[in-house]
């Protein structure tokens, strides 16, 4: 595993100060991916370490934003939190999972203060979520996966195209398969239905076949969920 991580120094944007982080090189090999694009590799998982924490101020973010200028409004409302206190955060080395769900609960906690775009938000409980799947915590999933959810919603309203790296098609995809997931299943027909009936679905033919599956799930799901709902009101009625 060592050979696959190394240490890097930046600049934390917050203090400014110089901190040690440790990085996971780019050649993993792939196992298997989720149909919400969470995916598994043999040696290491990198997920674990997308999240960058200054041991100095206690300053968290997302490794592909670690250069980027806060807003004033932003900066000045985490500075403000963090004047006065003493942060140990020193998050160096290898992590366990338990350590790379308290970064990313501090990467969210400090977007969420500085204003960032709910597409980052989204994204950064979307990869906590994969770290509960990961370690079976279905419930702390679900809450999640429902809060990338909500971001992810505003995030197709406000913001412009592509979203990250997201084209309108797949961000409706996710969305969908995210609203199968959290048992929102009419949400999930619809969202999904947008994309198998959209012409340039074509272009992305694996996401279109991805988009099918999950469209045939939602309604197998929905059929399910209808029918012991009918049976429960006969049985009430029956009694």
């Amino acid at each position: 595993m060592s050979e696959l991580m190394y240490t890097v120094e930046k600049n934390c944007p917050l203090c400014t100060k110089e901190f040690k982080t440790t990085k996971v090189r780019n050649n993993l090999a792939m196992l298997k991916q989720d149909t919400d694009f969470c995916t598994y590799y043999k040696e290491v998982n990198p997920y674990y370490y997308a999240i960058w924490v200054c041991p100095n101020c206690g300053y968290a973010v997302q490794d592909t934003y670690i250069t980027e200028t806060l807003m004033p409004v932003g900066e000045q409302r985490i500075r403000d939190f963090l004047k006065g206190k003493q942060v140990k955060a020193d998050f160096s080395g290898v992590r366990t999972r338990e350590q790379a769900v308290a970064t990313y609960k501090l990467a969210i906690f400090y977007a969420e203060m500085s204003l960032t775009l709910a597409s980052r938000l989204a994204s950064l409980y979307l990869k906590l979520a994969w770290l509960y799947r990961e370690g079976k915590q279905e419930k702390e999933e679900q809450a999640v996966l429902r809060k990338s959810l909500e971001y992810y919603e505003k995030a197709a309203i406000k913001e412009q195209f592509p979203i990250g790296n997201m084209t309108e098609i797949t961000l409706q995809y996710l969305m969908g398969e995210l609203y199968r997931r959290t048992g929102r299943l009419d949400d999930a027909l619809s969202y999904l239905g947008k994309v198998v009936s959209d012409p340039l679905a074509k272009g992305e033919k694996r996401l279109l076949e991805m988009a099918r599956d999950a469209w045939h799930l939602a309604k197998e799901d929905k059929k399910r969920m209808d029918e012991a709902v009918a049976a429960a009101v006969e049985n009430d009625q029956k009694n």
